[in-house]
């Protein structure tokens, strides 16, 4: 009688060192570690001071993974990791993780690509995912519309990108201009709680008729907010924080929603589900509900816990690849920093 698959999840790819434990599409334990503390007085993440930090809290994290589950090192059957992409140095530290625990247990191991994995996320929430669906991937590194079937078998389609800042980066960027510190979606989302959305008339980039339907950018957008903070200094009248936070976090949230409900529509569809980082940001959290309902289209968020970068979203692709029946990608598999999201596994299957 086969076993039931038991997968560890390792995630490295930016500041969150995670190992997650899934069986079953149900999320057993999870540990999680974050050195965003050490990368604030910079502005941002540092590639080293993250390399650094995951090779502290590997070993770590990954006996709370264990504890949290109530699982043995030897009932773990098979390991997922993500590959690619990521920062260069962070994510080899988790591959080299999840070879040397394969290895040591004689395990197969998969390369998850880490998109992938944050829109397996939702599944431990919610089940599987629809026969297809338009996933909006938000995150501090990507801003992407997806149209999605079953997700480790079928090509995962681009719909659009963005052109330049992905909405993270812009609410890290803007929340250092008003002085709110890093990292900028909470930050700007504590700020934005008490001001008023309309009281400044930010961009909202590209939803002109004859625009990209699916293409974001959010650089004019981050540009509109500096120079209204640099006309109100040179006046000498104070800058109404909060008032700006929230404004331009509407921008943001009206142009995520409005292209994703879009591709919604041109495909026919009725789910959308939002994952990544920004997804844990309540006012999108509640526009996006608040506009799916008017428009009859089902709305799957993951909870904040598995928003941001974590093992059990990688687990997730892990448990979803062996159940496909899926070739392990091998201790051969490199990291692939740069990768593109045409399939959950890296390197893409043959």
């Amino acid at each position: 009688m086969s076993r039931t698959p038991v997968v560890l999840g390792v995630e490295s790819s930016c500041d969150e060192t995670g190992f997650g434990i899934v069986s079953d599409g149900v999320l057993l334990g999870q540990g999680l570690a974050s050195s965003a503390s050490q990368h604030a007085e910079f502005g941002g993440v540092v590639p080293e001071i993250a390399a650094r930090a995951h090779l502290d809290a590997a070993v770590p994290t990954l006996r709370i993974a264990l504890a949290d589950s109530g699982v043995e090192a030897e009932d773990i059957t098979h390991v997922a990791v993500t590959s690619g992409p990521g920062l260069a140095t962070a994510v080899h530290v988790g591959l080299a993780a999840a070879k040397s625990v394969a290895w040591a247990l004689d395990k197969p191991l998969f390369g998850v690509h880490h998109l992938a994995g944050h829109a397996a996320a939702d599944t431990l929430e919610h089940g599987p995912l629809p026969e297809r669906s338009i996933i909006l991937i938000v995150s501090g590194g990507h801003t992407s519309i997806l149209a999605v079937g079953d997700l480790v078998r079928d090509p995962i389609e681009h719909l659009g990108d963005t052109l330049d800042d992905a909405a993270g980066e812009a609410f890290d960027k803007v929340s250092r201009l008003l002085g709110l510190g890093y990292p900028g979606g909470p930050a700007i989302s504590r700020a934005a709680a008490g001001g008023d959305p309309g009281a400044f008339s930010f961009p909202r980039a590209l939803l002109r008729p004859g625009d990209a339907p699916f293409t974001f950018s959010f650089s004019g957008l981050k540009t509109a907010v500096a120079r209204t903070v640099e006309t109100l200094e040179r006046a000498g009248e104070p800058v109404p924080v909060a008032d700006i936070a929230a404004s331009f976090e509407q921008a943001v949230v009206d142009v995520l929603v409005t292209k994703s409900l879009r591709a919604v529509r041109e495909r026919e569809l009725n789910t959308l589900v939002i994952v990544g980082g920004v997804a844990a940001n309540a006012r999108l959290r509640s526009v996006a509900q608040e506009r799916c309902d008017a428009a009859g289209v089902e709305l799957r968020i993951p909870p904040p816990r598995l928003c941001t970068d974590n093992g059990a979203m990688i687990a997730a692709v892990g448990d979803l690849l062996v159940r496909s029946g899926a070739d392990p990608s091998g201790l051969r598999i490199a990291a692939d920093p740069s990768a593109v999201l045409h399939g959950a596994q890296l390197p893409l299957p043959r």
